[in-house]
């Protein structure tokens, strides 16, 4: 991809994107036509055990490992550095089961999370007895994770500090660097970000965010559906092992897998890496800059409307936001909207609470949760002609409700 994204370029990449849909439910990504190739070529010709000494299973056993190559480079981590896994909920589980703890404890959770990130740390902290510190935001409209409100929660008794990279409802973007500053002034206090609503639109750099665990989806990422954690080796004495008692413990992963990751999905990690070209940085830059186009014609529509209100940063600057835009409208159930558009046209998008319940039930005080925001979640490979469109499919519709 050029300095200018290649649109046109992009969607060919994508086999979903020549059906009739327009996929405007992006929080899970469309899956890359290599992705599934790789996949389908596994299945039929390298599914075998990994370990053995005969051809295949050397190529198969070779495939995982350049998956988990690949993987924590993307990042900019080492092998010995991640566990892919089914899920982030699922990971951050483990982690939090095999974390080491003290009596007295204290663990900071942000309400702007996914659940993921939270109800692993605060089941951990009921077994073991532990004290829960919601880290919450005084903004109902703009809720962020504020560092001044961390560090009035921080102390010497903060053990983990937990909270998203981007809000998956908000789509604001959280200062990760500031917050492990001021998470690491704490002798004992580890930093945990979930990820997965801003691996889609940026390029993550662990060793520059300066984070102790940080989580994704690569489904999410145009990938297959797994999901990664890293944890930084200066801390692997920190966690337990989780696996059988004769397994090696030197990587991550073999503590905290409690069987290996998928085969032929580990193994098509790398068709994903390979779609951001010899230059990632300058493919991740202008997806940047082109999704920073299609938020702002939608943002713009949101914000002059007078029975609209936009739950997270009301403005398209690519600085302080992804392409997640949630709203409510004044006197209409947020799927009686979505139903509305679906109606007049092919987009996909939702309602709801999107799994981060407690902040739009205890930050923003929606009344009916489950009921939530109507979410529109955009990524790279959409136009600024469908955005468009959409504008005007949801003036009809509101204009009727």
């Amino acid at each position: 991809m050029a300095s200018a994204l290649d649109v046109a370029a992009a969607r060919a990449a994508f086999p979903a994107l020549e059906g009739e849909q327009i996929y405007m439910d992006n929080a899970g990504s469309q899956v890359l036509g290599t992705v599934a190739d790789s996949i389908h070529s596994y299945l039929l010709n390298t599914n075998v055990q990994l370990g053995a000494t005969y051809k295949t299973s050397q190529t198969s056993t070779a495939a995982y490992e350049n998956g988990y190559k690949a993987a924590a480079g993307f990042i900019n981590a080492q092998p010995e550095e991640i566990s892919l896994g089914v899920s982030t909920t699922q990971l951050l589980h483990n982690l939090s089961t095999a974390l080491k703890f003290q009596p007295g404890d204290e663990l900071i959770v942000s309400k702007l999370n996914h659940e993921a990130n939270s109800a692993p740390w605060a089941r951990i902290a009921e077994r073991l007895g532990l004290t829960v510190k919601w880290w919450a935001s005084s903004d109902p409209k703009n809720p962020t994770c504020d560092v001044a409100d961390l560090k009035t929660l921080l102390s010497d008794k903060t053990r983990l500090v937990a909270c998203p990279h981007a809000s998956n409802i908000t789509g604001t973007i959280s200062p990760i660097r500031e917050i492990a500053d001021a998470v690491h002034a704490h002798p004992r206090a580890l930093l945990c970000v979930d990820g997965v609503a801003l691996a889609p639109h940026r390029q993550v750099d662990v060793q520059a965010l300066g984070v102790d665990f940080y989580a994704f989806s690569w489904y999410k990422v145009y990938g297959p559906h797994l999901a990664q954690l890293y944890a930084s080796s200066r801390i692997h004495d920190e966690i337990n092992s989780l696996a059988h008692f004769f397994k090696p413990t030197n990587t991550l992963d073999l503590k905290l897998n409690l069987a290996s990751a998928n085969y032929e999905l580990t193994q098509s990690i790398p068709a994903v890496v390979a779609y951001f070209g010899a230059d990632p940085g300058a493919t991740w830059t202008a997806m940047v800059a082109h999704e920073e186009r299609l938020q702002g014609i939608l943002l713009r529509f949101l914000v002059a409307h007078d029975r609209v209100t936009i739950i997270g940063e009301p403005s398209a600057s690519q600085e302080l936001r992804v392409p997640v835009i949630s709203f409510v409208v004044s006197g209409v159930q947020s799927q009686r909207l979505v139903e509305a558009v679906e109606a007049r046209s092919a987009y996909g998008f939702r309602s709801g609470h999107m799994y981060s319940h407690r902040l739009l039930k205890d930050v923003c005080g929606l009344e009916d949760v489950d009921d939530g925001v109507v979410r529109v979640s955009l990524l790279h490979y959409n136009t600024e002609a469908e955005v468009a469109g959409l504008v005007t499919v949801l003036q009809e519709a509101l204009a009727e409700l």
